[in-house]
């Protein structure tokens, strides 16, 4: 791969985004490395955790304008968009994933790092979703992880003027649970995080399971969702039960089930 880093130790998956002379941009190779190594980490029941990093100087400073955003329709774009369905690979992930992020977190690299569980952040971080100023919206489904992270006027706010925060407002509005002054920092926690949920696997996947099936549900129906996970289940997510809300019932968010919004908003790769 030339894209992508990825190695295995001690049940946890560590993935480096691979092209630091362009901070990190996601390009088309990425998207085909990237895809191939999240299906290996589903599939692979020695990997518990995963962890997403960059190398060099960035997380990602987004997408590579060269090779996206320049297909000659949408419908075209949607089809070579489901031909990887990279975004798609992380929501059916049943094991937790850690983002690590430093430098530049722009555009499709927020949106990758929104797909994550867990986000920690070094001190010199800077986000961002600059889609709008230049014409389109976010591809990867940012304009659906973004308000539930951090709700909807936070959201729009970023969404429409493109504005960059640094790491502490990041912290403030929840878009990451932690802040480190240095990588070395932050690497060292991450290390103890990751060993950590690789130690209680079965249930970091069946409380991850939990969280992300009942968010879109009514909070009684949540609760049965809840009480029919089996704590030994194969840690895959199976979203087939997404497909309605039981007895006619509409969310209390007023929103489609995370997936089917997710996918009804991403129509460029």
């Amino acid at each position: 791969m030339t894209t992508i880093d990825y190695q295995v130790q001690e049940g946890v998956g560590y993935v480096w985004l691979n092209r630091p002379s362009v901070l990190n941009a996601y390009n088309v190779a990425m998207r085909d490395e990237l895809y191939q190594v999240l299906s290996a980490v589903k599939e692979d029941e020695e990997v518990a955790v995963l962890v997403l990093r960059g190398r060099g100087r960035a997380f990602c400073a987004g997408a590579d304008l060269t090779e996206f955003g320049t297909a000659p329709s949408q419908a075209i774009a949607r089809q070579v968009r489901w031909q990887r369905d990279i975004w798609g690979s992380f929501l059916e992930l049943g094991k937790p994933v850690v983002c690590a992020i430093h430098g530049y977190c722009i555009g499709s690299g927020l949106e990758m790092a929104l797909l994550c569980d867990l986000r920690l952040a070094t001190a010199d971080a800077v986000f961002a979703m600059p889609e709008a100023q230049l014409g389109m919206i976010p591809a990867a489904g940012g304009t659906q992880t973004l308000p539930r992270t951090l709700g909807l006027s936070a959201s729009l706010e970023l969404l429409l003027t493109g504005r960059r925060i640094d790491a502490q407002e990041a912290l403030a509005t929840g878009l990451v649970g932690r802040v480190f002054p240095t990588r070395d920092e932050m690497d060292a926690e991450v290390e103890m995080l990751a060993r950590y949920l690789a130690s209680i696997s079965v249930a970091a996947s069946a409380a991850k399971r939990a969280v992300r099936e009942g968010a879109d549900l009514p909070l009684k129906a949540a609760f049965g969702s809840v009480d029919g996970v089996d704590p030994n289940y194969d840690p895959r997510v199976d979203w087939s039960g997404l497909s309605g809300l039981p007895d006619g019932q509409v969310s209390g968010f007023d929103l489609l089930p995370f997936k089917h919004a997710f996918g009804a908003t991403c129509s460029v790769p």
